[in-house]
Order: C-alpha cells, then sequence, then structure tokens
C-alpha cells in the first residue's frame, strides 16, 4: 500500500515539474513575440497547469496571441467570451473570434463555430452550417469535428444518412486519438454488420461534443 501511495506522490510530483517546465518555456517564447508560445501559455493558466489558476490572465494571453495573428488564440479568445470566463460572456463575439480562427486555418476554431451553428448560440440554429464546418475542422486534423460528423452521418442528422461515411469519419476520429469515437466507430460497425444480415437498426448512442474546446 505504501508503494502505491509513493508511485501515486511520484507521478503527481513529475507531472508538476513537467507542467512548471512547460510554463517557463511558453513564457520565454511568448516574451520573444512568438504568438503560439502566449496561446499555450494561456492554456495553462485557463487549466491552472503549472500556474496558479487564473481566467483573466488566459484572456491576456489569449489576445496577445491574437494581436499576432495566431488562429488557435483566436478560436481560445473565443472560447472564454462563449463561457463568460475572464470577460462578459458574448455568445456574438465567440462566433465572431471563432470564425476568424477558422478561416484562419484553425480546424479548432471550425469545430467550436460549428458547435455555435449546432446549438444556435450567437447564430441561428443551423444544422447544415454546424456539418460544413464539421468537416472543415475534420479535414483539418481536428478529432473532435471528425467524430461529430461520425455522429451526424450515423444519425441522419443535417446529413443523409450514412453508415459507411460515419464509419468513416468516426475511424478518422479513433485514429486521431479519440476513445470515444474508437468505441463508436466498434459499436456501430458490429451494429452495421447485423443491419445487413439481420436487416436491423444499428445499436448506436454516440453524443456529440457537449462544449466548445481550448486549444
Amino acid at each position: 500500500m505504501k508503494t502505491i501511495i509513493a508511485l501515486i506522490v511520484l507521478c503527481v510530483f513529475s507531472v508538476s515539474v513537467i507542467s512548471a517546465e512547460r510554463v517557463e518555456l511558453y513564457q520565454k517564447a511568448c516574451n520573444g513575440g512568438d504568438a503560439q508560445g502566449c496561446s499555450n501559455l494561456g492554456r495553462m493558466y485557463y487549466h491552472g497547469q503549472g500556474v496558479k489558476q487564473d481566467d483573466f490572465k488566459a484572456v491576456e494571453l489569449f489576445k496577445k496571441a491574437c494581436d499576432g495573428g495566431y488562429a488557435n488564440g483566436y478560436s481560445n479568445l473565443g472560447v472564454m467570451y462563449e463561457k463568460g470566463k475572464g470577460v462578459k460572456q458574448d455568445y456574438f463575439k465567440a462566433v465572431e473570434l471563432f470564425q476568424k480562427s477558422c478561416d484562419g486555418g484553425g480546424a479548432g476554431g471550425c469545430f467550436n463555430s460549428a458547435f455555435m451553428y449546432d446549438n444556435g448560440d450567437g447564430v441561428k440554429q443551423d444544422s447544415f452550417k454546424a456539418v460544413e464546418l464539421y468537416k472543415k475542422a475534420c479535414d483539418g486534423g481536428n478529432a473532435e469535428g471528425c467524430f461529430n460528423l461520425g455522429v451526424r452521418y450515423a444519425k441522419g442528422h443535417g446529413v443523409r444518412k450514412d453508415l459507411s461515411r460515419a464509419l468513416s469519419y468516426l475511424g478518422k476520429s479513433c485514429d486521431l486519438k479519440i476513445q470515444t469515437g474508437c468505441d463508436a466507430y466498434a459499436r456501430l460497425k458490429e451494429g452495421f454488420k447485423k443491419q445487413i444480415n439481420d436487416v436491423q437498426k444499428p445499436n448506436f448512442r454516440a453524443k456529440r461534443a457537449a462544449h466548445s474546446i481550448i486549444y
């Protein structure tokens, strides 16, 4: 028992040291004018990793990343406006920032923008637009975008139901290291086999991501 506790303490200590080292590196990069470094440092303050959690400091750093034209910086600042953390909640501003990120090649911004259209926050609810943006996110290597697109095709929401495409997108999300994507792929594949053999509906209950994400 003492050995297990010692290992846990050592693991926690190691993670803390690694986080502190990352903070130092990101701080140096940000001070040197690296916009990505500023965004990464802001993410550390947002999550409270290696530093005391501070939404206001995160916002300050995300703004600095935006000033440097970093696409994920716009998206991360958008999340702060969407959640009302460190700033007054403003869905319209969030949508604007997500779109700016997406237009600048930020796949995470495309995903977060799709999320807003999915829920009708700051924009008119539009499932078709959400699908378009999820696809753009997925094409840019965003795992959550691939997962949500797979769910859409599996359930026929905003697109024509297509289990083959659903499997393709869920498989891609799994390749991009989303465990829920792997689980959904396995369930849908098994259900797809049953549908072919027994003319039954696939047993598929995966849900889309339920919130915007800091990248």
